[in-house]
């Protein structure tokens, strides 16, 4: 490419050159005798010249008779008039010496030429620099970063968590490391590997693993790399990419974020943005379909939203394989978080385990950042190592958002929000089966948190009956319950517990079939986000059914939350002196522990 670019730039001088050459040719076409000056005024004062043209600098004329030589016309470069006559006068023989001006001429013409294809070049390189295009000659060139075997520096030991999917990319480091003596059975390499997971979840890493195990040269690009603002440019950089990498066999190409590439065709409006990813998207298929994986060439992907991505890219032959990166369970989450504490000094008071209670739906990223905040906190309190304090307070920070003690809160306030919080806690409490209480706090936090609690699971939960789900929405409830019981009025604070008992109501009724009247039926599907985050999800209803039904739905959804309000004043009334307590104690010391909550079984149901 440079040596091309090299030549362009030599042909552009020699086409300029020729340009002048032809300039001077042409400006001088006519010339047939060139006679010193003293021979002009000879030929002058004899009569003999017609017809002149006077420039600046030369004369050209015509004569009534052709010279000896037969020319008719004549060439003369101009002499100062007055010089001329006193040379005349001695008979002297002059002629004017002619400036040469192809330099000057060269010049004006080159230089301006030039400084305006530099400045051309230099703002073209900027604006392409802003936009992420690169130099100039290099649009359609791969942004891929090329990592060495060298310089990764990441094994399987550096991921935990995920022990399905390193088990599953363990054949490809197999395949990498011998790729003649792996398909002696007659078995082939998956051509493309996709990882699937939540964000945060360590499909990058693992990715970076898998090259770091086989020893083998990591192309890593973004899947937004590829398309730009210029239609073709995106295809161009996906066919340099594979040449780049059938040059390296083996390795490993590895597309992050493939959703921003791999969008599935006629779902965006029609644009000049939308052809340049079809076209990116029509190149990346042609090249899978080309892909030869017995040379040694993995393709890895990662995505977190499968459910865009092009059907013709899932399909047998291109992305054979899809492993899940799901968050890790408890046992993965100490996992991680002992990778992640050998980096600081660890109290041997602190607990991973019950670290890894309290993040229930942590993915690695956030395990990663939990265990740097602790450290942050700890230094901040100038501690000698980081403790299990650190740790509660980093998840609180990151869960409830940071403490704002400056937020003041009357009286009254304080006392609503202490029973308020109290409420959850107990009926949490008293119901079987429910989760931990951990933490009962009324410092304020974050944008409109005014107290919270921090439940801790027992154990991870894939399912949940009907009666778990009543009792959910009893503790999201106990809050209002509390307030009402105490001050016989609500207050605004229950609304985030409102919509999120509502929302398990209405997923009872319209997905789960749990109400009697409407039966085993379902009403509404959820919308299609494979990796949405954890907890029930929110319903976007497509109506399908017919306005008496809706009816009926809107009494089934309130019937529960009813009933949910109800169970929880009736825990609440039968443990009125306990609540009184509980408050009152919240009160004075603004937080309280699970050790300090009444004991479950003291509370009755």
């Amino acid at each position: 490419m440079e040596k091309q670019t090299h030549f362009n730039v030599w042909y552009f001088i020699a086409a300029a050159l020729l340009i002048l050459l032809f300039q001077q040719l042409w400006s001088a076409r006519e010339q047939v005798e060139t006679i010193p000056y003293s021979q002009f005024m000879a030929l002058l004062h004899d009569g003999r010249v017609t017809e002149v043209s006077i420039a600046q600098t030369y004369i050209r004329g015509e004569l009534n008779e052709p010279l000896a030589d037969g020319s008719r016309y004549i060439y003369t470069e101009r002499v100062d008039p007055a010089f001329a006559e006193e040379l005349a006068e001695h008979g002297v023989e002059f002629t004017g010496i002619p400036e040469s001006t192809f330099v000057s001429s060269l010049l004006s013409w080159v230089v301006p030429a030039l400084v305006f294809f530099g400045l051309w070049y230099f703002l073209i390189r900027n604006i392409a620099g802003r936009q992420g295009l690169g130099g100039l000659m290099s649009v359609g060139k791969s942004k891929a970063r090329v990592a060495v075997e060298k310089n990764i520096g990441t094994t399987f030991d550096d991921v935990a968590g995920v022990d399905e999917a390193k088990a599953e990319l363990q054949e490809i480091v197999t395949f990498l490391k011998n790729p003649r003596s792996y398909g002696r059975l007659g078995a082939r390499v998956p051509k493309g590997v996709l990882l699937v997971g939540p964000p945060g979840t360590g499909k990058t890493l693992l990715a970076r693993a898998v090259a770091g195990e086989a020893e083998v040269p990591f192309f890593s690009i973004n899947g937004s790399e590829f398309v730009e603002m210029f239609v073709g440019v995106g295809a161009a950089r996906v066919r340099d990419l594979f040449e780049q990498a059938r040059k390296n066999a083996p390795c490993i190409i590895f597309i992050d974020e493939l959703d921003a590439l791999g969008r599935a065709r006629g779902i965006t409006p029609v644009s000049g943005g939308g052809d340049e990813k079809e076209q990116t998207l029509n190149q990346l298929l042609a090249e899978l379909d080309g892909f030869d994986a017995s040379e040694g060439e993995v393709l890895l992907a990662a995505t977190n939203r499968p459910e865009i991505l092009d059907p013709a890219l899932l399909r047998a032959g291109r992305f054979d394989r899809q492993i899940l990166v799901d968050r890790p369970d408890k046992t993965g989450r100490v996992q991680i978080l002992k990778v992640h504490v050998g980096k600081v000094k660890l109290d041997k008071t602190a607990d991973l385990d019950q670290v890894a209670a309290l993040t229930a739906g942590f993915s690695g990223a956030d395990l990663a950042n939990l265990v740097n905040e602790a450290a942050i906190l700890a230094t901040r309190r100038k501690g000698k190592s980081v403790t299990m304090d650190d740790f509660t307070a980093a998840i609180e920070r990151i869960v409830a958002g940071l403490e704002k003690k400056s937020r003041i809160l009357t009286a009254k306030e304080r006392r609503i929000i202490a029973y308020h919080e109290t409420g959850h806690a107990l009926v949490t409490l008293a119901l079987p089966g429910s989760e931990a209480v951990h933490k009962v706090s009324i410092i304020p936090r974050g944008i409109g948190a005014l107290g919270y609690n921090i439940q801790r699971p027992t154990e991870d939960r894939y399912l949940m009956t009907r009666q778990e789900l009543q009792d959910k929405m009893a503790g999201l409830l106990g809050g209002r319950a509390a307030e009402m019981l105490v001050f016989e009025e609500v207050s605004t604070g229950a609304a985030d517990d409102l919509d999120k008992a509502t929302d398990i109501a209405r997923s009872m009724v319209m997905r789960y079939g749990m109400d009697e009247t409407l039966g085993q039926a379902v009403y509404a599907r959820k919308p299609a986000q494979f990796l949405s985050d954890t907890g029930l999800p929110r319903m976007e209803e497509a109506k399908t059914y017919s306005e008496v039904t809706a009816r009926e739905i809107d009494q089934a959804v309130r019937d529960l939350v009813d009933r949910a309000f109800e169970a929880a004043s009736t825990i609440l009334m039968k443990n009125r002196s306990q609540l009184d307590q509980t408050a009152n104690q919240l009160l004075e010391s603004e937080t309280l522990t699970a050790d300090e909550l009444p004991d479950r079984a003291s509370l009755a149901a």
